[in-house]
């Protein structure tokens, strides 16, 4: 049995930087896969480091400057990801999170797959935290958090010829003086000629006293996968308007418009059936039912699903986004009176594991949606009109 083999791209406490690598499928041992790194320069992107990860058929970007997120993606010639109105990735030196009362995280993003988290993640409100006099003290929390912005102390290549798979390996430190103390340890994996890449995150706690963690995947979709009439396919269980807006398009939730000029985004919440593993699904079909992208997650490390509709004109971002995470985006303090705030205990840590798969024909999409139907069966749909107070603050 071969031992894996790995490159080292960013060791802060052993000062390893590599600015450009490139390393071919026979040095990594693995058929049809490639692993290329380089800092980009010019404009909003300078600095920032791209990691290229091919398959032969799948290929995607990481971004160990923005939080281990991955930037775009292709499979077969397809898209993966959006056009953002922003053109990056953007530097996160470039980003104020407390611009336009704590929106200033939509600045930068332009990502396919961002983690939103750790400490907090959801709409900009205020929470009340202890200072550094144990005093509590009352903050304005800004939207989806921090560690989209921040950068990795640690990234590495990974290639096991046995098991013939590819990883890109990163740690991310939230953590400061009096305030919580989280690091994500992210590996991203793919195999030879795959429709997937899975990654398997652990958040852990680096202080001696318990911290909470909020950790939702913002994954995100343009074109050609969203399209005037793409469906969302999902076994739900219950589903809600996050507002009074979403409940305007209830009838159509899982129905999406073409681009449409002076769209207002819509925002729906989901509980969804689980197997017995508690392995769940969630999809976004196109019109024609050829192709779609699927979400395969657990339930019990998360169990809340979220759909962003934001149909608007091409040029203003046409986008979906399907976010399972440990809570639904609601502000903090909401979501912890529902309980929807775990704890991480001194030295532990929370996992979570999330797969994309690329379907490219009918076949493998109706394989999808009998999947969906089979999770499904005997369960009728909750489907709420109105903002629902177990969702969303009404």
């Amino acid at each position: 049995m071969a031992k894996p083999k790995s490159w080292v791209l960013t060791d802060v406490e052993k000062n390893i930087w590599a600015e450009t690598i490139f390393v071919g499928h026979e040095e990594l041992g693995v058929p049809d896969c490639t692993v290329s790194k380089r800092t980009l320069r010019g404009g909003l992107r300078d600095g920032v480091d791209l990691v290229e990860v091919t398959n032969g058929d799948l290929s995607f970007s990481v971004l160990p400057t923005r939080g281990m997120g991955i930037w775009k993606g292709s499979y077969r010639g397809m898209s993966l990801g959006w056009n953002a109105p922003v053109k990056g990735p953007v530097n996160p030196k470039l980003v104020n999170l407390l611009d336009r009362g704590g929106l200033g995280w939509l600045q930068g993003f332009d990502e396919w797959i961002v983690r939103c988290g750790l400490d907090s993640n959801g709409a900009p409100g205020e929470d009340s935290v202890l200072d550094n006099n144990g005093n509590p003290i009352t903050v304005n929390l800004t939207l989806h958090g921090k560690i989209a912005n921040l950068p990795a102390h640690y990234v590495e290549i990974q290639a096991d010829p046995d098991a013939r798979t590819v990883s890109i390996i990163g740690q991310v430190d939230e953590s400061a003086l009096f305030c919580p103390g989280l690091r994500l340890k992210t590996t991203i994996t793919t195999a030879p000629v795959s429709n997937r890449l899975t990654l398997v995150d652990e958040v852990s706690n680096l202080k001696a006293i318990p911290s909470e963690l909020e950790l939702l995947y913002h994954c995100n979709f343009g074109g050609p996968f969203l399209e005037g009439n793409s469906k969302l396919l999902a076994p739900i269980v219950e589903a809600a308007p996050r507002d009074s807006r979403a409940g305007e398009g209830i009838k159509a939730f899982d129905t999406y418009l073409p681009p449409t000029a002076g769209y207002i985004e819509q925002v729906y919440f989901y509980d969804l059936a689980e197997d017995r593993a508690h392995q769940t699904l969630a999809a976004l079909r196109n019109a024609s039912g050829d192709t779609a992208v699927v979400l395969r997650y657990n339930k019990s490390q998360m169990p809340c699903l979220t759909q962003w509709k934001n149909t608007a004109a091409l040029k203003d971002g046409y986008v979906t986004g399907l976010e399972p995470g440990t809570n639904y985006p609601n502000k903090k303090r909401f979501e912890r009176d529902k309980g929807r705030v775990p704890r991480i205990e001194p030295g532990k840590s929370y996992g979570c594991e999330l797969t994309i798969e690329i379907c490219s024909s009918r076949e493998q999409v109706a394989a999808i949606e009998a999947e969906v139907a089979k999770l499904q069966a005997g369960v009728k749909p909750a489907i709420h009109q109105r903002p629902h107070p177990k969702f969303s603050q009404t």
